[in-house]
């Protein structure tokens, strides 16, 4: 079901997908900013499995915000934050247990962006509603996503406008380069999957690393082009018992592939000793790997039991940030996940094949908290 204000490019697009054995695609010239339009989505409308809501504009009349009226702003944040709720609300009694529901925010709502309008904080608002929807309706799985630079259209209006210099925002970013529309396909299809239920609540930030960067040396440009999104992974599991945790099958001996490494020792390390396991993974990870692969590290979910041990989990999650930083020129991608000690390591394989995976090739530098990871010998 595919709903835009733009009808010929609503339709040129419908037109450019297969077409499924099951019915045809529902196609809906809708304006987002209209409340009465999207409460009428539900009309003849078939049951969810998903809902993303990607519509969004930016401000581009450079106006300070300060000489800003209501309307000026009004439509921005109808579209970038009332929207998304109220296209929620209209398609709820169509949501099938377990829905998805994904909001695509943007970088600038974790970090201000001048001379937008209102931009980041529609967006830093969009953040704040997807998390507590996440809590108020637990039955779904309701996650957000918030890209980095990505060669949109509307980023290459900007850039043609000369809003927006390429180089200014490279410089930012450890990667050294803006993603691909398709990588933020891949997360997109990613967290409407089953599969991202343990992330309910959660910022999925694929910007390159660009929000967890506060250094003032500028990044040089990307050398190195990604690797195909599609491309086989072969995982290694370091630090434990590694069939259980295999996500993926390995790839025929001698097919290109993209290598990603699992390490758990810092799962069953001491509570004060996690900082020192995550850079002992880190380091062999990085005297293997030259460039173009994948560290994620589990790291055990829950509080210290001392006080004098409770910074050690913070300064873990800083590390993997600031790895992300120095590694991102070669683009070696290094994330966490937080997990329970006891679960069931089946329950996190759709998760590692994305975020250990090709598709990822934009996300670096984050500790995600698996929320959902099913206990050990539980269904």
């Amino acid at each position: 079901m595919l709903v835009d204000n733009n009808e010929q490019a609503l339709h040129q697009l419908g037109r450019s997908l297969p077409s499924p054995a099951s019915a045809a695609h529902v196609l809906r010239v809708i304006d987002l900013t209209d409340r009465e339009q999207i409460a009428s989505l539900a009309d003849g409308a078939p049951a969810l499995d998903a809902v993303l809501n990607n519509a969004g504009m930016s401000d581009s009349s450079n106006t300070p915000l300060a000489e800003q009226g209501p309307a000026q702003m009004g439509r921005l944040l109808a579209l970038n934050l009332a929207a998304p709720a109220a296209v929620v609300d209209a398609c709820a009694r169509l949501l099938k247990p377990g829905a998805r529901i994904v909001n695509v925010a943007s970088g600038a709502g974790l970090h201000a962006i001048p001379w937008r309008g209102a931009y980041s904080p529609s967006k830093a608002g969009l953040i704040a509603q997807t998390r507590a929807l996440a809590q108020a309706r637990p039955e779904w799985c309701v996650t957000v996503l918030a890209p980095g630079f990505v060669r949109t259209e509307l980023v290459d209006g900007l850039i043609q406008a000369g809003r927006l210099k390429p180089e200014g925002a490279l410089a930012k970013i450890p990667l050294g380069r803006m993603a691909a529309p398709a990588e933020m396909a891949q997360a997109l299809y990613f967290l409407a999957s089953p599969g991202a239920q343990t992330l309910s609540g959660q910022i999925l930030a694929v910007n390159g690393g660009s929000s967890v960067y506060g250094g003032s040396q500028p990044f040089a440009p990307a050398t190195l082009d990604p690797l195909p999104l599609d491309l086989p992974m072969q995982l290694e599991v370091c630090g434990g018992t590694g069939a259980p945790w295999q996500a993926a099958a390995p790839p025929p001996a001698g097919q290109p592939h993209y290598a990603a490494c699992l390490d758990l020792s810092p799962l069953d390390g001491e509570p004060a000793g996690l900082l020192q396991a995550v850079h002992a993974a880190a380091a062999r990870f990085a005297a293997r790997h030259a460039q173009l692969a994948s560290l994620t590290v589990l790291l055990p979910s829950g509080k210290a039991g001392r006080w004098q041990d409770a910074g050690d989990a913070a300064a873990a999650r800083m590390l993997v940030s600031t790895l992300a930083c120095e590694w991102g020129s070669r683009a070696l991608r290094i994330n966490a996940l937080e997990v329970p000690k006891v679960l069931d390591p089946q329950s996190l394989h759709p998760l590692l094949r994305f975020v250990c995976g090709p598709a990822a090739q934009y996300l670096t530098g984050q500790t995600l908290v698996c929320r959902g990871a099913t206990p050990r010998g539980l269904p």
